[in-house]
């Protein structure tokens, strides 16, 4: 029988830390739910009781018109750990659905899918992830679909650059991996002036890569961004064990996302879901209230280093959007939250970038292999510090003087801090200080 309890207040009134880990409570995605660890589900295909009933699924779940949630039918269209995934994902975001995808690629792909077709134009930030760069300059374009670059952080560029057929404006914040901050409600009112007069078909949409903070730290939704992407693989997931992502927004948006996804494939397996739905949501506020102290006394003891150019970290009181920063890098609760992740340059001997390029890599390299508690890989948000140079590896695919024109340094570092002792990632980072 389906489990009639419920608690005494609407789960909106608790706060996200509390329903992050008890998600929706009781499902409708099993028709049993008095586990206290949501099952994981391990069938590529369900059994139908009619020819009826196989018919009366496809036609719901089928068809760009869709409006429901489908019958079971096959995995790639919809299955139950994943679906539990999407409503907790939903209601940590504030937003009304989420569709979940393999990686946090093919979630950024999707919603550009269906946002756009030929001939349409994206305008996006001047900085953006290499791969989601690569994916606007050297494959949408073979679809004649353009994207035009802009500095966002003075909104009103966007206002010279999008055109008459523009139908995304796309951009991270903060930014990866140079952290600067964009203001989204200040979008959201150039778009709005943009969309005066233009058919519902022909309104710009905007989407925010919302990875780096994760939805603990700010909530898109809730600044008047369209739809949300994030790679689950990073802070969501937490342990970096599996690979996913996820769009987040409206219902209206729900029926374009589950059909692209059934036809392009990107599905999200129940053995990748169920990790971020049984460790990563639930211990979302915690390792974020660990991490982003870290980072704060990390940052700091960054600032304090001779051989450091600058440091960039929202929680710096010498962070140039700090009002911006407290504005929309918040907790529910409207603490503070700037994160885990900081950027840092060093300087060069001869005071050249490509001594601070020299740096780089004798500090990376030294900590690459004399480092405990920092490891030198791709990726963010696990429980484990993570280093790496993104001029020369996460942005590889931006060409050169493209990277140094919008800010990005050969010197330039990336680090995510994880839960290991702050005293010691600090230690580690003056032993490899001393070798540049």
């Amino acid at each position: 029988m389906p489990n009639e309890r419920t608690p005494k207040k609407p789960r909106e009134q608790y706060r996200l830390r509390t329903r992050l880990i008890h998600g929706s409570f009781a499902t409708g995605k099993w028709d049993y739910d008095h586990h206290v660890v949501p099952p994981q589900s391990s069938s590529a295909t369900y059994r139908l009781s009619s020819v009826h009933r196989g018919a009366q699924g496809f036609v719901e779940f089928g068809t760009p018109e869709s409006r429901q949630a489908p019958i079971y039918i096959y995995d790639r269209l919809d299955e139950p750990t994943r679906g539990m995934l999407e409503e907790n994902l939903a209601a940590a975001e504030g937003g009304e659905m989420a569709v979940t995808f393999a990686t946090g690629m093919a979630a950024v792909s999707a919603a550009l899918g269906i946002l756009t077709t030929t001939g349409d134009q994206i305008v996006a930030h001047r900085v953006l992830y290499g791969c989601t760069h690569s994916l606007l300059t050297n494959w949408l374009t073979r679809y004649k679909i353009h994207t035009d670059f802009c500095d966002l952080t003075e909104p009103e560029s966007l206002a010279k650059v999008a055109k008459k057929n523009c139908r995304v404006v796309y951009f991270e914040t903060p930014v990866n991996p140079t952290m600067e901050l964009i203001d989204m409600r200040a979008v959201r009112t150039v778009v709005d002036r943009l969309n005066a007069g233009r058919p519902d078909a022909e309104k710009i949409v905007i989407v925010v890569d919302n990875t780096f903070a994760t939805p603990f730290c700010q909530r898109p939704l809730e600044h008047g961004v369209d739809l949300v992407v994030h790679s689950l693989t990073k802070g969501i997931g937490g342990f970096g064990t599996e690979m996913g992502g996820a769009v987040i927004g409206s219902s209206t948006y729900w029926n374009l996302l589950t059909f692209y996804r059934k036809d392009f494939g990107g599905v999200l397996s129940p053995k990748n879901a169920w990790p971020p739905l049984v460790y990563g949501l639930p211990t979302l506020a915690t390792r974020l209230v660990n991490q982003q102290k870290s980072a704060m006394h990390v940052a700091e003891f960054l600032m304090r280093q001779e051989k450091v150019a600058r440091v960039v970290y929202p929680g710096l009181s010498n962070y140039p959007q700090r009002e911006l920063a407290h504005r929309q890098m918040c907790a529910q609760d409207g603490a503070f939250a700037p994160g885990s992740m900081l950027y840092f340059e060093l300087k060069g001997k001869d005071g050249t970038s490509k001594g601070a390029a020299e740096a780089a890599v004798r500090f990376v390299d030294y900590v690459a292999e004399k480092s405990y508690t920092i490891t030198l890989a791709v990726s963010l948000g696990q429980i484990k510090t993570l280093i790496e140079s993104p001029f020369s590896m996460t942005h590889a695919s931006v060409p050169e003087e493209e990277k140094i024109r919008c800010g990005l340094q050969p010197g330039g570092i990336r680090l995510s801090l994880g839960l290991e002792d702050r005293h010691d990632i600090i230690a580690d980072l003056e032993d490899a200080l001393e070798v540049i």
